[in-house]
This record gives structure tokens, sequence and C-alpha cells, in this order.
């Protein structure tokens, strides 16, 4: 059972590549759709962020950009990928604009974790959660700008709130990585 198991279905690692990319920026699209509106700030929690961690981590940095330049790209183009019924450009000037360019910074940063052949859980859990942080900060800056607000106020509507639910996040992707890191590796390269 074992050998069937660990037996590749797909040899062509072009393929397995294109269809990796894919299905993180689907789950990053759909994971827009678990919502929870907060009545105190215009940003709600979703759970995007995982999926933004897990695809840097778990697929470099070169994959991990590109995943989330074609989740944004979705978006661009009409499809609603984005949380709640935004859809196009002028979404990405809207208050969460900043969350989403985030998760391609994040990504990147999530991706050096890539290289690293061997990763102790400390070393994976600050630089996922330096990612995050990459994340918060982008979309807090935003915030500030897009509703012309100090910047105490732009951080404690777009980056406090989010703090406790985002940990939990980072310590799940974490774990997530651990488990998948090695297994996804020799299926893409």
């Amino acid at each position: 059972m074992e050998a069937i198991i660990n037996r590749e279905l797909i040899r062509d690692k072009r393929i397995c590549r294109v269809l990796v990319v894919t299905v993180f920026a689907l789950l990053t699209a759909l994971s827009a759709f678990v919502r929870i509106p907060l009545a105190f700030t215009p940003v709600p929690l979703t759970l995007q962020t995982f999926f933004v961690l897990l695809s840097g981590s778990l697929l470099g940095r070169r994959l991990g950009v590109f995943t989330q330049g074609l989740y944004m790209l979705l978006g661009l183009t009409g499809f609603q990928v984005f949380t709640g019924t935004g859809v196009g450009s002028l979404y990405l000037f809207g208050p969460t604009g900043g969350y989403i360019a985030g998760f391609v910074l994040a990504s990147f940063v999530a991706g050096g974790l890539f290289t690293r052949e061997k990763q102790g859980w400390p070393v994976v859990l600050l630089t996922l959660l330096f990612a995050d942080l990459v994340i918060l900060f982008c979309g807090m800056l935003w915030l500030k700008i897009t509703l012309s607000c100090p910047l105490t106020r732009a951080f404690l509507l777009g980056f406090l709130p989010f703090i406790p639910g985002d940990l939990l996040k980072v310590i799940l992707a974490a774990a997530v990585h651990r488990k998948l890191r090695s297994r996804i590796k020799a299926a893409i390269y």
C-alpha cells in the first residue's frame, strides 16, 4: 500500500509546478471567503494568510511570488477572488489592497525557508512570523493612506486586531510546512 501512495503520478516536474501554483492560488482565493467581519475595522479576518505563508515556504520564493501574483491577476481580471464582493483594479485601491500586495512580499520572505536544507522549528516559526508581519505592516500602511489617518489609528485598525489569529495561522502553517516540505520539494524539483 505504501508503494502506491509514494508513487509519482505525474513525472514531468513542470506540470507539477503549474499544478501546485494553480492549487495554491485557488486556495488563497477560496480562503478569502472564510471571512469574519470586524465592526471596528474595514478589514475582515480571513484564512488567506495561512495559504500565503504556505505558498512561499513550500514552493520557494519564485513560485510563491508567482502564486500570489496569479491570485492578484485573477482578481484584477474580474474573477471574484478577493474577500467580500470586490473585483478588479479598484478593489486594490480599497482598504484591503495593502494586504494583498503584502501577500506577494510575504511569500517571498517565507520562500527563504525553501532554500535551506534543514530548518529547526524555531527558524520555521520565526520566518513565517516575520512574513506574516510583512502582510500586516503593508496592510497597516495602506490603511493609513486610504483612510488618511494617523499611523497609530492605522495600527489599531489594521495591525493589532489581527495578531492573535495570525499567531495561530503561523503556528499551523509551520506545522504543515514541516510535514509537507520534503514531499512538495521532491514533487516540483
